[in-house]
């Protein structure tokens, strides 16, 4: 991207931190794919950046999904509506948390789904394995400060990093992995740890914002190369 378009690019994840600051105790409402869904303060709110995973990830009837970084629940809730059998969904941010313990019991899915407080995987027992691996990440390579810049900015691709390191631990034979990606951030490198990890790539979804909005989203399903 030029730097005209990163600048705009800035401007707007600024304005997207300042919207997610302001919502009240008592959490916010947005709609998103015809279902409501609630944000507390400092959550990242559903937005079309995850519309390609969102629209693209397949779960087969009964699989256990895992959502990483799952921030206000909305794949972990899809995944449950898709036929999940057990979703666990984890985040860092204890207000992303709340918020997706709650959009889980909105949706009459508490059954299904159990969110807990991660850092990463730091929640998951180790015998515990997965199907279907879903994740928004960060997209941008860049400084950030608490956790409502972390949920737009991947301080020196730290969660990348981890998150190849230490997936195959959790996943069965056959699992998927489903990741979002952005234009403005770094796909190739992206790539280049999925291989490294034993993974192929695959892109299975598209999104461009309207014109005079640079952004351009994507999702892509991960498998292992050796099965």
């Amino acid at each position: 991207m030029n730097a005209r378009e990163l600048s705009k690019i800035d401007s707007l994840q600024r304005s997207m931190k300042t919207r997610f600051a302001r919502v009240g105790e008592q959490g916010r409402l947005v709609r998103y794919l015809g279902k409501d869904f609630l944000v507390y303060k400092n959550v990242f709110w559903p937005f079309k950046d995850s519309l390609p995973l969102a629209r693209n990830f397949t779960v087969r009837k009964g699989e256990c999904v895992l959502d990483v970084g799952t921030g206000s629940g909305i794949l972990a809730v899809l995944a449950a509506y898709k036929g999940a059998g057990r979703v666990v969904a984890l985040d860092i941010n204890t207000s992303a948390v709340k918020a997706a313990w709650e959009n889980a019991r909105r949706h009459g899915l508490s059954s299904i789904i159990e969110v807990r407080t991660s850092d990463m995987f730091d929640a998951l027992k180790k015998e515990e394995k997965f199907d279907v691996i879903l994740t928004n990440p960060p997209f941008r390579n860049k400084a950030a400060r608490n956790v409502r810049e972390a949920a737009q900015w991947d301080t020196g691709f730290s969660f990348h990093e981890r998150f190849f390191s230490e997936i195959k631990k959790y996943l069965k034979p056959r699992s998927r992995i489903y990741m979002a990606q952005a234009n403005y951030g770094d796909i190739a490198f992206m790539k280049r740890l999925a291989r490294k990890a034993g993974f192929r790539t695959k892109r299975v979804g598209t999104h461009a914002m309207p014109k005079g909005d640079p952004r351009v989203f994507y999702a892509f399903e991960l498998s292992l190369i050796s099965r």
